[in-house]
């Protein structure tokens, strides 16, 4: 009883130390602002969209892009069609007819059906110095382009992870599901800021991505990594840092915040949760390897402590004292990026979702290495 009530000890110490490290970093990345003075910045830019079956919001997506204050002859946009099986082709070749974005069709060019191929396509088609990815149902605000623009010619950076957000869908509203993955992701987002500003591990989401192109051949894009489901965000960054460990940046910016719209099932929420923690195993990085683990071990001491207060009531204690620490020490740093993500309502909610995120937590750490997975209807096996 003592051995584990120290083992929890401990490992609650370590988890304290762990997140307000976290949350001291992220207080210290300094903010950037869309710039004002003259001349602006003058990099061409490429903004890649690989889509699948986003007939719903491919068109959004594309009339956000439209309305960028970023000069309209300094970036293109190029959206890749990943073997769609509805019209979102169509759609965006009707679309390309009148503006200047074009369309590249994996199918008609004869290659694979996977993100990273529609990626790499994108990119070997790409003018621009600098590739900035995102996805077909996300929306933007006017100076994303400039911010990121800015940002690159003020740091020289060869790879920047930038901001993302949730938000309800208008039919959704602050549903259970829309609250537990909103709140899961500010605090990803959260350490995704601290651990790339202080280069501690690379993590970062796709749905807002700068790099070089160079940088991008440099290290032969996707190669090695190509055979894996997912991975052409955080494996891509990794690949990057090694070859640029000074040149790695977060982009701290309320106006390179890309908005994307929550998961509107559960099936869905855990299908995108464990396509997310497959990666886990494929990390080069394995200094994320142990902050995973850490995480992981924190949450499957719940189940484990009520398991064994089936024998001993002191354990239920310690389970509930557990997770009072676990809220009290989470909350501060939480707060303080879903303040940054104009979202500091939510927390209201923040410690009743407690034992929903152990939960799902516990289940998607193990399902992300022994199960199997949907994205856009195709099945992934472990």
């Amino acid at each position: 009883m003592l051995v584990l009530t120290f083992i929890c000890v401990l490992l609650v110490t370590l988890y304290g130390v762990l997140i307000v490290y976290y949350r001291w970093a992220w207080k210290t990345i300094p903010f950037c602002s869309p710039p004002t003075d003259r001349p602006l910045p003058q990099v061409r830019i490429t903004v890649l969209v690989p889509a699948r079956n986003e007939e719903k919001n491919i068109l959004a997506c594309l009339t956000s892009l439209s309305l960028q204050s970023y000069p309209k002859e300094l970036f293109e946009v190029i959206v890749i069609d990943d073997h769609s099986t509805d019209n979102t082709a169509a759609l965006v070749s009707e679309w390309a007819a009148t503006s200047p974005f074009s369309l590249i069709c994996l199918r008609l060019a004869g290659i694979g059906s996977s993100k990273k191929f529609a990626i790499g396509s994108g990119v070997h088609a790409a003018r621009g110095t600098l590739i900035v990815t995102t996805d077909a149902d996300c929306r933007f605000k006017p100076d994303w382009l400039l911010t990121m623009a800015a940002f690159y010619g003020s740091t020289n950076a060869k790879f920047i992870a930038a901001p993302v957000r949730i938000d309800a869908p208008p039919a959704q509203g602050h549903t259970l599901l829309f609250l537990l993955q909103t709140l899961d992701f500010i605090t990803l987002q959260g350490i995704t800021g601290a651990s790339v500003s202080r280069r501690i591990h690379s993590m970062c989401n796709g749905a807002n991505l700068a790099y070089e192109k160079k940088a991008f051949e440099e290290v032969d894009g996707f190669r090695d990594i190509d055979k894996l489901p997912s991975g052409d965000d955080m494996l891509l960054m990794h690949k990057i840092y090694k070859k640029y460990p000074e040149k790695v940046f977060f982009l701290k910016s309320r106006a390179a915040i890309v908005s994307t719209h929550a998961e509107h099932t559960w099936k869905g929420f855990f299908h995108q949760r464990i396509r997310w923690a497959s990666k886990a195993s494929s990390y080069d990085d394995k200094r994320i390897f142990w902050v995973l683990l850490l995480v992981y071990v924190i949450n499957l001491l719940f189940p484990a402590l009520l398991v064994a207060a089936c024998w001993n009531r002191w354990y239920l204690l310690i389970a509930l004292l557990l997770g009072i620490a676990k809220t009290f020490i989470e909350y501060p740093f939480v707060r303080i990026v879903a303040r940054f993500f104009g979202q500091q309502r939510l927390m209201v909610y923040f410690p009743c979702l407690q034992p929903f995120h152990i939960l799902y937590t516990v289940i998607i750490g193990w399902l992300g290495q022994f199960g199997s997975y949907r994205w856009k209807d195709r099945k992934v096996n472990k």
